[in-house]
């Protein structure tokens, strides 16, 4: 007799503890959402209300030619306004994106003992972590999500420790990316006014994660999110999407494609990657530049990946608004704070929208 998954402690005891994820419970034949993945009302994805954004990709090989500084206005443009945009000419072949959404497609294809073997209470290295949701025990409705997380420390470690089904193309998606990530982080530092070899630039994306996201075909994709409503806590995030799409992104400020509180959706554009602006530009830029709020909607046709790589500080980089634009706004909108802490509880909460960044607001500024 398989488990109840109207019963919240057996479905929380078979999906986390055992580590078979939403996976798992997909595969044993579920017909219906139980009601621990049930998202209020206000949470919930309406496909039909949100617009695409139809914005072209930045195409990043006109970065090293005659035009470098139209492009640099696009990326910041890109940045003050949605905090998304797509790129293309980004670096990474265009093969090994394929690749990497076969490699994902097929890690959580194996069956659960040796996916579970990574869950985090029993991991054999801190790097690799398996889990299910976001912060499971914390969450008053579950994200129907599974994924594997890799964390970077140099390339001897990781050939040691990830998982040898996805261990190569994620480490070569990985510093195919981060050339990239340099350069963008340089066109956006640049336009804050700070040097191109300032250590602070290194020193913001230090670290390094690469996540394989899961989203297993859902029975009603109506009642679930995917991703619940958050900003990424880094600097910046590049996302591959796969062909199928979901990916929704909130609008701060009134513009020329939306208003402000509407959601519109990222199509997947084949070749593109999708890049986003993390919570720590949004500090650094004493609120310039927008860390979007976005979230994922599960589908009912079929599974679904999503590879993102997270660049974030040292733990031990002391991280606040640049102080030359505090001077000239006349007010720090947030205060000094180190980056463990952020994460630290970034972590320790459910996912609930840009609240994370409440952590490291300047109480003078509200």
């Amino acid at each position: 007799m398989g488990p109840s998954f109207d019963d919240g402690t057996s479905l929380y005891n078979f999906v986390v503890r055992d580590g078979n994820g939403v996976k798992g419970m997909v595969d044993s034949g579920l017909t219906t959402v139980p009601a621990a993945y049930m998202q209020p009302p206000r949470e919930r994805i309406d496909k039909e209300s949100a617009r695409k954004h139809e914005h072209p990709p930045i195409d990043l090989s006109r970065l090293d030619g005659p035009e470098h500084d139209e492009v640099a206005v696009e990326i910041v443009r890109a940045a003050e306004t949605l905090g998304f945009f797509q790129v293309i000419n980004h670096g990474v072949p265009v093969d090994l994106l394929e690749s990497l959404k076969d490699t994902a497609n097929k890690f959580f294809g194996l069956p659960p003992e040796q996916k579970a073997v990574y869950r985090s209470e029993v991991s054999p290295t801190p790097l690799v972590k398996y889990g299910t949701s976001f912060v499971p025990e914390k969450e008053a409705a579950l994200e129907w999500k599974d994924y594997i997380s890799l964390q970077y420390v140099n390339d001897a470690e990781a050939l040691q420790h990830w998982p040898i089904e996805i261990r190569d193309v994620a480490l070569e998606y990985l510093r195919t990316s981060i050339k990239m990530v340099r350069k963008l982080l340089e066109v956006l530092m640049v336009n804050l006014g700070m040097k191109l070899v300032d250590p602070k630039i290194d020193a913001l994306i230090d670290k390094k994660m690469v996540n394989m996201n899961f989203y297993p075909t859902c029975p009603n994709p109506d009642l679930t999110v995917g991703v619940g409503r958050h900003s990424d806590m880094g600097t910046i995030t590049v996302l591959l999407q796969d062909g199928i799409g979901g990916l929704y992104v909130k609008i701060e400020e009134d513009m020329r494609f939306g208003k402000k509180g509407e959601w519109v959706e990222i199509p997947p554009t084949p070749g593109a990657l999708v890049i986003n602006v993390g919570d720590m530009l949004q500090v650094l830029s004493n609120k310039r530049y927008k860390s979007a709020e976005h979230r994922v909607r599960t589908t009912n046709t079929t599974s679904r990946v999503s590879i993102p790589i997270f660049t974030i500080p040292k733990l031990t980089e002391k991280i606040a608004p640049l102080p030359h634009l505090v001077e000239k706004d006349g007010i720090a909108r947030y205060r000094e704070f180190m980056f463990a802490d952020y994460m630290k509880n970034f972590f320790g909460n459910a996912h609930e929208g840009k609240k994370s960044l409440d952590f490291a607001k300047n109480v003078d500024s509200s």
